[in-house]
């Protein structure tokens, strides 16, 4: 059974004593397949209360609910919030930029996008002077509720982005490993070649000799 860990997070924002709080958190770092995906949440903590709050009792970082939760945790982060943001780097922009220039760039943008906010709070990175004064939180999306709302609208985002790749691309399988490196999604690679949505920067053993096919 899911634990109850919305109310925590939640207490963690409202003890920073400010009334709007964006979060910003990102989905896709990993895989070998797919976009980047990085959302902003922006709570209103004066209206964020009873009804409209209970919604959010089981909200946690997406990687520690399952995603029927992650999916309930999606709908009422969408009801709450004051203002959401998505932005989605596809593979080929990763590939031109570098994965972490996205990323940062995506942090920024969607911290840009939520505001006026009196506390941006974002997970583990610093983003430098171009983006809205803010806060690095390690382990932010465990932490705290406007940073994991965002890890929750970045993983269910990306997830039924790469659904939707699995009935272009059925022969690998992304439905079942949303683009992450397993044996079966390495052996279909060597088998078949990267197909136009993975990322070719990553090193990988599997792309060793291969070209992208269409």
């Amino acid at each position: 059974m899911a634990k109850r860990t919305g109310p925590k997070l939640l207490r963690f924002d409202r003890n920073l004593g400010a009334r709007l709080v964006a979060g910003a958190d990102e989905a896709g770092r990993g895989p070998l397949a797919g976009p980047l995906v990085v959302a902003g949440v922006l709570l209103d903590y004066d209206g964020l209360r009873d009804h409209r709050v209970r919604p959010l009792a089981l909200l946690n970082d997406s990687k520690q609910v399952d995603p029927a939760t992650r999916d309930e945790l999606y709908r009422a982060v969408l009801a709450c919030a004051e203002r959401i943001s998505v932005h989605v780097y596809p593979p080929g922009v990763i590939d031109r930029d570098g994965l972490h220039r996205c990323n940062l760039a995506g942090l920024r943008a969607a911290l840009w996008a939520c505001q006026p906010a009196d506390v941006c709070l974002v997970d583990g990175f610093k983003l430098g002077p171009s983006a809205p004064p803010h806060r690095a939180v390690v382990d932010g999306d465990t932490k705290s509720a406007a940073i994991a709302a965002a890890s929750i609208v970045a993983k269910v985002t990306r997830d039924r982005l790469m659904r939707r790749l699995d009935a272009l691309y059925p022969a690998y399988g992304f439905a079942q490993h949303v683009g992450y490196i397993t044996p079966g999604h390495s052996a279909v690679v060597r088998a078949r070649g990267p197909s136009a949505v993975h990322r070719l920067s990553f090193q990988a053993l599997c792309y060793e000799g291969e070209e992208a096919v269409a």
